[in-house]
């Protein structure tokens, strides 16, 4: 699955632990008619990815969904979503194609084309 949006922010790599897992948490504001504001967490060595870009540029995000189970002291299931991201591209570096128009060719003649024409317009 992938999303399309503007970073909104970038949060510092944050550190769990003795066994050093690490997560850093990204923001991206999709851009529809009613836009959605989605955390995304990238985990361990993923968390370098985010150290080139910056709030504001516009970005596609591959992602996978995450759920889980908790079972809380009463015995009652609760459930937990996340968003991981595992790879991000930069959408504002991309440099739209533009279609070229075809060349226009000229014709050249030597006769006359309005002497075939009649003086008088029709309106």
């Amino acid at each position: 699955m992938e999303v399309i949006g503007k970073i909104k922010l970038i949060n510092e790599t944050q550190t769990f632990g003795n066994n050093g897992f690490r997560k850093r948490e990204l923001v991206v504001t999709t851009d529809e008619q009613y836009p959605q504001m989605l955390l995304i967490e990238f985990i361990q060595d993923k968390c370098d990815l985010l150290n080139n870009f910056q709030v504001g540029q516009d970005v596609k995000v591959s992602i996978n969904l995450r759920g889980r189970e908790w079972i809380n002291p009463e015995g009652q299931a609760k459930y937990f979503n996340s968003i991981q991201g595992w790879r991000i591209e930069n959408l504002s570096q991309a440099t739209p194609t533009q279609s070229t128009p075809p060349p226009t060719q000229t014709f050249e003649t030597t006769e006359d084309l309005s002497a075939n024409e009649p003086d008088d317009l029709p309106f």
